[in-house]
């Protein structure tokens, strides 16, 4: 009897002793990190802009940790830098994807940047969130388009500039890359068809990145726009160009009641390193102002100022599209119970988060959100004050309305359609052009 007892006992150690090693294992597995890949530039032209979105994924991993990680499992950021290179940041984009094993990445600035990190997307099938304004034209399975299509962003900055204060010529000045090309491609078409433009009455000009000596372009600006008829300049200038050229338009006595500047790519971040006042009543394009009256967006920049130990640290528009990406993958993995890429790509159509403006965005099926539209006012203090926005919500579309190839096509992932270029003229998909134009727009 003792004998058998004794036998009990031990098989009834050794039974505890698996099962504590057991939920020991588990315990560890249910702690390993979920991986996040965070692809910004933190060092050269595009720096200025991009380094900030680094910080802002930072500060959202920190805050969701604070409350319990997903799916009861930590968050982990997992950075590299590019370098505004953007052969470079394929190089980042396979590296976060095949050696790190990111889940998800956060990332890119630039539209040729985005273009360079396709192909490797949709080889590993990795999923992008890319959180920058951008000129639409593409749709891939594999990236959710946070930041504005051009009829979230440039079709309506136009209207506004006719509807509201009577512009009859325009000066579309950007850096010499895909986004700023083909959206003034798709303006032209919108100027000319549209509302009636003349074709003299559209001067378009690209410059480098990092191009520093405005003085020329600014003076044929200036003759362009003495024409009788009332011009405005719309830049799609990027990066650090920003600032010799607002510089330059402060030294040539460009006044924004005379010849005002709209752009799409200038917020609160490239205005903190300027002298603003002589650039009050230009114009700026966005879907959030860091000056927005909104509870979420408050609280937002009380976190973002704390993160930051800088009480006069500032957020902008890329930063919210960050947010609102950020938080819907979170969900979106809430949803599936688990990070696997198809099953979170499944999960996400239709999730609805709050966006910064008081109101709310919601992924639609073609990867792009909901977003407001607002036109902000450069104020003396580097800030924006709203002067037009619309009424609602305006949802994102990949292809645009204006141009010949587009106007027939439409893009929804969800099965059974699963085509980001379906032509509902011939009823048929056009199949990813996503590498394609990679290759087109890297020069290949």
């Amino acid at each position: 009897m003792k004998k058998i007892m004794h036998q009990v006992k031990k098989v009834a150690q050794v039974t505890s002793l698996s099962a504590l090693v057991g939920f020991t294992s588990l315990s560890a597995l249910a702690q390993d990190p979920i991986r996040v890949g965070v692809l910004h530039s933190l060092s050269g032209t595009m720096a200025i802009s991009e380094s900030v979105l680094r910080d802002t994924i930072e500060m959202l991993i920190e805050q969701q940790n604070a409350q319990g990680g997903v799916l009861g499992r930590p968050l982990e950021a997992v950075v590299v830098d590019p370098a505004s290179n953007w052969p470079l940041f394929a190089e980042r984009a396979r590296e976060l994807l095949a050696q790190h094993q990111v889940d998800v990445v956060f990332g890119n600035w630039t539209s040729v940047s985005r273009k360079a990190v396709l192909p490797v997307f949709e080889e590993l099938n990795g999923l992008l969130f890319y959180p920058v304004q951008y000129e639409g034209e593409e749709s891939s399975r594999n990236v959710f388009y946070t930041g504005a299509a051009p009829n979230q962003q440039a079709i309506p900055a136009v209207d506004y500039l006719i509807n509201e204060l009577g512009i009859e010529r325009f000066a579309l000045l950007g850096t010499d890359y895909v986004y700023p090309r083909t959206t003034n491609r798709i303006l032209e078409a919108y100027l000319k068809d549209v509302h009636g433009v003349a074709a003299s009455d559209i001067m378009v000009n690209y410059t480098p990145f990092g191009h520093s000596d405005w003085q020329n372009i600014v003076s044929q600006v200036r003759r362009f726009g003495t024409a009788g008829q009332r011009t405005a300049v719309i830049s799609t200038i990027n990066g650090d160009a920003n600032v010799p050229f607002y510089r330059e338009l402060a030294n040539q006595g460009i006044d924004a009641g005379d010849l005002p500047v709209i752009a799409f790519s200038v917020g609160e971040q490239e205005l903190s390193g300027l002298d603003t006042g002589p650039l009050v009543g230009h114009l700026a394009a966005w879907n959030y102002f860091m000056s927005v009256d909104a509870e979420e967006n408050h609280a937002f920049i009380e976190a973002w100022q704390a993160y930051k130990g800088d009480a006069n640290a500032v957020t902008n528009d890329p930063m919210e599209a960050h947010y609102i990406g950020f938080n819907m993958w979170v969900e979106a993995v809430n949803r599936a119970g688990t990070t696997d890429v198809d099953a979170v790509r499944d999960a996400i159509y239709g999730v609805v988060v709050p966006n910064l403006t008081g109101s709310y965005a919601v992924m639609l099926p073609n990867h792009h959100i909901t977003k407001p539209v607002l036109i902000g006012e450069i104020q003396s203090d580097g800030q924006f004050e709203v002067v037009w926005q619309t009424p609602g919500t305006v949802s994102g579309d990949a292809w645009s309305n204006f141009l010949p190839g587009s106007r027939d096509l439409v893009s929804d992932w969800r099965v059974p359609m699963s085509c980001g270029n379906y032509n509902v003229r011939t009823g048929r998909c056009g199949g990813s052009t996503a590498a394609a134009d990679a290759r087109s727009a890297l020069g290949e």
